[in-house]
């Protein structure tokens, strides 16, 4: 018995690689044909995109709490400080003598120093009138009014009690800058008013620290990847070599070969593979050797090859399914196939379950199992189970509910499968554009809308958007998945509970569902607490009014 070896190249010789201009097409032929290359370049790719990721998500946290934390210290630093001078302020008795306020600023100004533990002060008074007895305002430590902005100085005038801070850019002696923050709060001086004092803090020794812990990160990433990329290179190895060794022999028995064999090492998966293999090559060549020179038992012979062939074609069949189950380390096309027939599995089984469904309203077997339930926090679930399909798809769900809160006698799971439709139809038809769900209840009934701003329909097409198995735009692909019936159930459902689903739609300006469900399961009577047409809305209306904007230069008040 003979045995052939086998190793696994990139295509062509390593020393094309030296011609820099061969490299596109080189890695496109390897990414091609190389199982082991292309298997270890999405390994790589993706590890360094999950470090890249990881690791500057914790440098962005790091510099986040050590400037909180030093802005925090500083901020007590400053109002001890600040306290324990006003104290002294308050009890002090200069009876209108210039120098004594002077001295009084003096021991003040040194005082906080020692305390805030910085030399970068200013001061500056804040009444406008002249006086002749009120100390001159003064910077220490190059402590320059350039550095303040206007709006922080506005807003320590404005509140005596409030502290204010904003980060600044400090001159060194180098004639560059470096990171800080000025702190700023009033002080009353007697007899002559209130003052601006502002303390300055640089950073250095943060940014110093950041960059240290920014380097370890990035060294560690980096030596991370380059682990991973080892630890895949010897896994792959041990998998692929003897895939490759498969694939060449079982060529090379193709070709008429019956001397081949694959090397048996082990007692795993490809050792039984192996072995089943040469078992099955040993019969082959037995038989057609038996073949050759016995032409008259020739049943004979087709009956034991297919005896000998049941064992190694079931070990086969074994390590088939094995990879298939390992379909992300296949080749596209295969994966791909496998991935088809998954989703399709699905797909037809979705189909039946609605099928099913719409059968039993077409029978009138279908029965609600009401009980209390508060429609706006249902929308407020299914808004949050659907929010990962929205971020896929680039959509801004909104919910606005004035009313809706108080339990309803409906199906919930019924009603859920309802919006959860209504709100997969909004986002997948949205074209990316916000999406506002609308909950409203008043005497009567309780209502949910789902509103979008996406490509609309005409008003023939609304009136057919319950129909079965119908679409506005044939070719349009779903994709979110979706049978067709679901609008149909969905209108099935609500009319089961006495309610009503409308739509309205308009092209260019969205499209508007409302489902409306009565109190205590009688029917639907006047208008529905939420409107079907939504008049002359837009997204602007719901989306960004409230968001607060920060005012530039300023810091956060504490």
């Amino acid at each position: 018995m003979s045995a052939t070896s086998s190793t696994v190249t990139l295509p062509g010789d390593w020393r094309g690689w030296r011609d820099w201009r061969s490299w596109p097409k080189r890695v496109g032929y390897a990414w091609q044909r190389s199982l082991r290359f292309r298997t270890l370049a999405l390994t790589l790719g993706l590890t360094a995109l999950t470090v890249l990721i990881a690791f500057v998500t914790m440098a962005l946290a790091i510099q986040n709490d050590l400037f909180e934390s030093r802005v925090q210290q500083a901020q007590q630093a400053v109002e001890r400080a600040t306290q324990s001078a006003q104290r002294s302020l308050d009890v002090a008795q200069p009876e209108g003598d210039p120098d004594a306020l002077r001295l009084l600023m003096e021991n003040a100004t040194d005082a906080i120093s020692r305390q805030a533990g910085t030399d970068l002060i200013a001061a500056f008074r804040i009444a406008s009138e002249p006086s002749q007895i009120a100390p001159q305002d003064f910077t220490k430590g190059g402590m320059e009014p350039e550095l303040l902005t206007a709006g922080l100085r506005a807003a320590v005038q404005r509140d005596a009690e409030q502290q204010w801070w904003q980060s600044i850019a400090i001159p060194d002696d180098d004639g560059g800058a470096v990171p800080g923050i000025v702190i700023g709060q009033q002080l009353v001086f007697p007899e002559v008013g209130a003052y601006e004092f502002y303390f300055a803090y640089d950073l250095a020794s943060e940014a110093g620290t950041l960059r240290f812990v920014q380097i370890t990160l990035w060294l560690v990433g980096l030596g991370l990847v380059v682990l991973i990329g080892v630890i895949s290179w010897l896994v792959l190895r041990s998998v692929t070599v003897p895939i490759a060794q498969a694939a060449e022999t079982s060529a090379v028995l193709a070709a008429g070969d019956f001397g081949v064999r694959l090397p048996v090492r082990g007692q795993d998966e490809f050792a039984t593979l192996g072995r089943s293999f040469n078992a099955m090559a040993d019969s082959i060549e037995a038989q057609i050797k038996e073949l050759a020179e016995l032409s008259l038992v020739q049943q004979r012979f087709v009956s034991d090859v297919s005896h000998e062939l049941r064992t190694p074609l079931t070990t086969i069949r074994l390590a088939s399914d094995m990879l298939n189950d390992q379909r992300e380390s296949l080749d596209p096309t295969m994966a791909r196939a496998a991935e088809l027939l998954h989703a399709q599995v699905e797909r037809f089984e979705t189909l039946l379950t609605d099928l099913l469904e719409i059968s039993r309203y077409d029978a009138g077997s279908v029965h609600l199992e009401n009980e209390p339930t508060s429609l706006a926090h249902l929308a407020e679930d299914v808004i949050a189970s659907m929010q990962q399909l929205a971020e896929q798809h680039g959509t801004e769900v909104r919910l606005v509910a004035p009313g809706g809160y108080s339990p309803v006698e409906m199906d919930p799971r019924r009603v859920r499968r309802i919006v959860r439709n209504l709100l997969g139809n909004a986002i997948e038809h949205g074209e990316g554009r916000p999406i506002v769900v609308t909950v409203d209840s008043n005497q009567r009934a309780v209502a949910l809308g789902v509103r979008d701003y996406g490509l609309g329909m005409s008003a023939a097409d609304a009136e057919r958007v319950f129909d079965r198995f119908w679409r506005a735009d044939p070719s349009r692909k779903r994709t979110i998945g979706g049978t067709g019936l679901g609008l149909s159930i969905a209108l099935g459902d609500a009319r089961l509970h006495g309610g009503t689903l409308a739509v309205w739609s308009e092209p260019g300006r969205g499209t508007n569902f409302v489902l409306t469900l009565p109190h205590r399961g009688r029917a639907v009577g006047g208008a529905s607490p939420v409107a079907l047409d939504p008049g002359d809305d837009d997204a602007a209306e719901y989306f960004g009014r409230d968001r607060p904007v920060a005012a530039p230069g300023k810091g956060v008040g504490t």
